[in-house]
């Protein structure tokens, strides 16, 4: 018999959270960690993967296929769950991850890793959606910032310790273990989900939109391959490049047309009236934009102009991520216990600003300490919006709409990713080009024609007025690329300035019986019957 509980989804008056509670949490984390360390082992491994099974001109889709079907698969999954409840569908993504995973493991050729990263990827899809809704379910948003700082600790171990543990697991175990890792890990999420979670259970009668999700799915699909592409594979004025452009504009233009039409929308246009809820968007995607740019340049130029290890790359981050992560536990505290989030998202903008400005301004003479500083001021940015974003998504919607608001917050964050390191690593290569023909001519561009990629022992391998230009050149971009960062950031500080500060839910009595002024819901937390 179904026995209504409040503490099963951290109602208003639940204190201290039930130990079955923190069970579930702790295997969220897990499954959110499985999704986010995956490409930062990969990375580590592909030069051994492409040693044994060749195919090193397709070498790009193997990152390149688990992210399209990621970012496709994401809106999907965060509708199933509002329909047909959230725990099955969270557990099916993470068997369709574990089996991608395996698969993946047994490739024996390039194609055939390609094709189960492909499967790999549409589970993570559900994996990162699957993490937050459930949250959005069983916290309420008064008292969800207590556990930003967990959210945030995973993504910074990730970052920090993917590099090192792909590498450590490669050159012990192999590189098939890369992949075989993950499945020991999703096993104890899912038993532990499986005995422990309880949400109710749904049968929606309503058919799935399956032409919004195509829709939706070629949009996606055809702007990631342009910022993947473009600039690389082809330039960005070539006709595929074009055509490309063309089929995403049309697609989403005829998805936002069907979602006004469509009797169960894969994406409710309605939550974009609230005026929250659509600013956490422009703020997420250039959240996105401006974290995975700062992240594949850094190293870079902490690699190729202060000659660090690559080995350590993940450690180079640690200003920055380990910023980021006491930022965000004491911004989920102060938002628990006031109540108040819109001071967050202002001095986010404003630090990551200031920050991404600080970085532009770093040359050959810069110090690893110097540096550091200044990532650090981009890592505080970063830890006042990273989880405030989905915090006051989520409280911006209905909880029939939870799924969706998670997985749209959760999208354009992915986008904003894609765009960010599209754009701003246009932007680098072309400076450095530019910068290697003026200093080095001839010899120094065919020195580095290939990418600006350089370990620091291939550079230290170089004549000496070619490795001065080089790490001339690398500085100049990483100028150039941090700038444009910077006033990507500018468009987050106004947009936070615009957030009204609606009273979350479960926030006590005041807050309970207030409205949410067309921003959310009304603040009162639901009680939900435990299945």
């Amino acid at each position: 018999m179904a026995e209504k509980t409040e503490a099963a989804t951290g109602g208003a008056g639940a204190g201290k959270q039930p130990r079955s509670v923190r069970v579930v949490l702790l295997a969220l984390m897990i499954a959110m960690m499985l999704a986010m360390l995956d490409n930062m082992i990969i990375g580590t491994a592909m030069p051994t993967i492409v040693g044994e099974l060749g195919g090193l001109e397709h070498l790009s889709w193997v990152v390149t296929a688990y992210t399209l079907a990621t970012a496709a698969s994401t809106p999907l999954w965060g509708k199933l769950g509002d329909m047909y409840g959230r725990k099955g569908v969270f557990m099916t993504s993470i068997v369709i991850f574990l089996a991608g995973s395996a698969l993946s493991g047994m490739a024996q050729d390039m194609g055939q890793l390609i094709g189960f990263r492909a499967v790999q990827g549409l589970g993570a899809g559900g994996l990162m959606v699957g993490v937050m809704a459930i949250i959005g379910d069983l916290i309420p948003p008064r008292e969800r910032g207590k556990y930003q700082g967990m959210i945030a600790g995973v993504m910074a171990l990730s970052m920090i310790g993917g590099p090192l543990v792909g590498g450590t697991i490669t050159d012990h175990w192999g590189w098939r273990w890369s992949f075989y890792i993950n499945i020991p890990l999703g096993v104890i999420a899912l038993i532990a989900i499986s005995a422990v979670l309880h949400l109710p259970k749904k049968r929606s009668e309503a058919r799935i939109d399956y032409l919004g999700a195509a829709l939706l799915t070629i949009g996606i699909t055809a702007i990631v391959l342009v910022t993947t592409w473009g600039g690389t594979e082809y330039a960005w004025t070539s006709a595929r490049i074009m055509e490309l452009i063309g089929i995403g504009v049309a697609a989403l233009v005829g998805f936002v047309f069907w979602q006004t039409r469509a009797a169960e929308p894969i994406l409710p246009l309605h939550i974009f009236r609230s005026r929250n809820f659509t600013l956490m968007s422009v703020i997420g995607f250039i959240v996105g934009f401006v974290m995975f740019g700062a992240t594949l340049f850094l190293p870079l130029y902490q690699q190729s102009v202060q000659g660090a290890s690559a080995t350590n790359s993940g450690l180079l981050l640690l200003p920055m991520l380990g910023a980021m992560l006491v930022t965000s536990m004491v911004a989920g505290r102060v938002t628990t216990s006031t109540g108040r989030y819109k001071i967050f998202p202002v001095a986010g903008g404003a630090l990551m600003t200031v920050g991404l400005y600080l970085l532009s301004t770093m040359d050959t003479d810069t110090t690893r300490f110097t540096s550091g500083l200044y990532m650090a001021v981009v890592g505080l940015g970063m830890g006042c919006l990273m989880q405030i974003t989905m915090l006051v998504a989520q409280n911006s919607v209905e909880m029939k709409d939870m799924g969706v608001a998670s997985s749209s917050t959760t999208l354009f964050r992915t986008l904003g990713s894609s765009f960010g390191v599209a754009i701003m690593g246009a932007l680098f290569n072309n400076r450095v080009q530019d910068v290697m023909a003026e200093r080095a001519a001839g010899s120094g561009a065919k020195a580095t024609e290939q990418s600006a990629t350089l370990t620091a022992d291939a550079l230290n391998a170089l004549p000496a007025a070619i490795r001065d230009a080089y790490q001339h050149a690398v500085s100049a971009g990483t100028h150039t690329a941090f700038l444009l960062g910077s006033a990507v950031a500018v468009l987050a500080l106004v947009a936070s300035f615009f957030v009204k500060e609606v009273p979350l839910k479960g926030a006590g009595p005041k807050a309970a019986d207030a409205p949410a002024d067309g921003d959310g819901a009304t603040a009162k937390a639901p009680v939900t019957e435990a299945v």
